[in-house]
């Protein structure tokens, strides 16, 4: 969809209950918003959770965006006991790229970026080697190498959080070589996205395509997911595979996995920066 700066999303949870539909849309017509894109799933038809999503066009809006929030956080909100949240297309979301040595993943995200097609306000890439200033300096993004050496992680880890403070609503790991501490991950709940070189939850940790050679899959995969404090175990995002033979060596499978990982990885990316995804435990429901 092309940008548009009038457009705003729309997210809410509750507890399931007949009218919700109808109260929201209401509202919203009565203040001139007009709905043009609406998904809605309720976890059980008796006693469970629902979840909406609405796409708004914004530009005949009777009141500013404060009053609209508090009105709706007032009117209908607290009747039906709703987590919710209004974002607006016009102030896309801050975004921190982190990577190591390989460039495949970082560099799709940045060439999508250019091109328009990732509505995103990329800050910063960071990363642990000074590999990949250069590439990253060429799309005019500022470049930022943090050495973490063995035994200094603490330390590593709060130069990165230092840099990012109040600057980044989205921290992206583009093959990101290191494990972030449950300290970290607190910092940024379901903001952080990861791409694991496997498919989930299959061949979890280090060297996924040598585990997969060895137990001669048929399929090799890659997977996108919000990071957590359990290692390769957050809410799914999105997954691809991709077949293969015997005749295929663990260079053979890497080379083909590259492919899958910047893919899955952008899409993902895409998913967040236009809130296509809401996540109910530990399973995310990607709408749209």
């Amino acid at each position: 969809m092309p940008f548009s700066p009038n457009i705003a999303r729309l997210l809410i949870s509750c507890p399931d209950r007949p009218g919700i539909v109808a109260e929201v849309s209401g509202f919203l017509y009565a203040h001139g918003a007009n709905i043009t894109d609406l998904d809605q799933h309720s976890t059980d038809p008796e006693g469970g959770t629902f979840f909406m999503r609405l796409e708004l066009q914004t530009p005949h809006l009777d009141v500013g965006r404060a009053a609209l929030e508090r009105s709706f956080a007032d009117v209908v909100a607290a009747r039906f006991g709703m987590d919710w949240r209004l974002s607006y297309a016009a102030e896309p979301k801050r975004v921190a790229l982190l990577a190591s040595k390989a460039d495949h993943a970082l560099l799709e995200l940045l060439w999508q970026w250019k091109r328009g097609h990732l509505p995103a306000d990329v800050r910063m890439v960071i990363s642990n080697h000074d590999t990949l200033r250069a590439a990253v300096e060429g799309f005019g993004v500022p470049f930022h190498h943090v050495p973490c050496a063995p035994g200094h992680k603490a330390e590593h880890e709060a130069h990165v959080l230092s840099l990012m403070e109040g600057q980044v609503d989205l921290v992206v790991l583009a093959r990101y070589m290191q494990v972030l501490s449950p300290e970290f991950v607190a910092r940024y709940p379901n903001r952080i996205i990861n791409i694991h070189h496997s498919f989930l939850p299959a061949f979890v940790g280090a060297n996924p395509y040598r585990q997969a050679f060895d137990r001669g899959v048929k399929l090799i995969g890659a997977t996108a997911h919000y990071v957590t404090a359990d290692l390769d175990c957050g809410p799914i995002i999105d997954q691809a595979v991709g077949p293969v033979t015997h005749r295929h060596d663990v260079v053979a499978l890497q080379e083909l996995g590259r492919d899958l990982e910047r893919r899955v990885l952008a899409r993902a990316v895409l998913c967040h920066l236009e809130d296509l995804i809401m996540v109910f435990g530990n399973r995310p429901g990607v709408f749209g």
